[in-house]
Formats: C-alpha cells, structure tokens, sequence
C-alpha cells in the first residue's frame, strides 16, 4: 500500500504515508487554498442560503494563470482568441457559476488538510490514510487541482510537456516541483483505480 491507494471493503480507499508525505500534501493543500481564497459569502448572503445561491461571482477570468486554468472560460478555446459574443456569454457563464466553483475547489482542498490532520503518526512508520467515498471524491478534486495549479506554473500544455520533465538536470530550480507534479499524479492515477476495483 504504501505510495499508493488502496480500495476499502464497501466503498473507499486507503493509502499509507510517511510524515514527510503527509506534511506535503497538507502545504500544498493549504496553499491551494490560499490561492483559491477565502470563501465570497459574507453579511446576509452568509446566513441565507437562497441569497447564496442568487449571488454573482466575477465575470472577468481570473488574471493568475493558474487560476485561469483553475477556473476557465466555458466558451472558446482555452487560450485562443474569443469573439464579442462568446466573451459576452462566458461573462454570464462566471457570473453565475464560479462562486460555486470556487467554494467546492475549497471543501475539496479543506477536505484533504482535514483528513491529513486527523493522522496520528506512529514514529518513523506513518500512518495510513481511510477514506470514505466522500473523501475520495474530495482527494480527487484536490489532487486534480494541485497537478493543474503545477503543471501551470511548469508551463505544462499537453502531455509531451510532462515528457521533458523527466530529463530536467537535478540541479534544475523547476526540479522539486515536477517531483510534486509526478507523485500528485500518481496518487491521482491509484485513487481512480482502486475506486474503480
């Protein structure tokens, strides 16, 4: 088990980490959420559910490029050139979807900072994490978030990108970040596969 995921009798999954993997996973999680931001709802619209739901978001993308990628246009092609009309209508699409968006991406990133912090590490041995369906589904979601955050800031665009990567020089800045990148996605890759058994 140790590395990757697991599948739980009834529904689930496990996997067993090491103090240093737990203490990761919960830093980039927490930055993450840092990026993300806090929560939009405030004053009456905190209190009242009907208000939330009512509530409009941005109807500009986001500036930073990974939270672009984190929260993209739902019309044209990423990165390419939109007309009047489609930037008119992605406008609409943000307003009235990425509070939403955001506030899920944050249950999901909380989600794994909780999970983390809920470990009782024995020594030098670890811990082994269970989650519940639920959980899984958050970890999924953060650990997508986190590999597109990363893969962003490499300047990842397709999966010939990721191939040069594993040539990088030891001594190259961007190493310890495709580390990340790469282990993210195999936690990534085994969750799917034992929700999936």
């Amino acid at each position: 088990m140790a590395g990757h995921f697991e599948p739980l009798p009834g529904g689930g999954a496990a996997v067993a980490l090491d103090e240093v993997e737990i203490s990761i996973l919960r830093s980039l999680a927490v930055q993450l959420l840092e990026l993300i931001g806090p929560g939009d709802a405030q004053g009456p619209e905190a209190a009242d559910p009907l208000a939330r739901l009512f509530a409009e978001g941005p109807s500009e993308p986001p500036a930073d490029p990974a939270l672009a990628r984190l929260f993209p246009d739902a019309y044209g092609e990423p990165g390419g050139e939109q007309d009047r009309e489609q930037r008119a209508h992605a406008a609409e699409f943000r307003r009235y979807t990425e509070n939403d968006l955001r506030e899920r991406k944050r249950e999901d990133a909380l989600g794994m900072v909780r999970s983390l912090d809920s470990l009782s590490v024995a020594g030098d041995s670890g811990a082994v994490l269970r989650l519940p369906p639920e959980g899984c589904r958050q970890w999924l979601g953060a650990l997508n978030d986190l590999r597109l955050t990363i893969g962003t800031r490499l300047e990842i665009t397709d999966e010939d990108d990721s191939d040069l990567l594993f040539r990088l020089p030891d001594e190259d800045p961007r190493r310890p970040m495709v580390m990340a990148y790469l282990w993210l996605g195999g936690l990534q890759e085994t969750l799917v596969e034992a929700l999936m058994s």
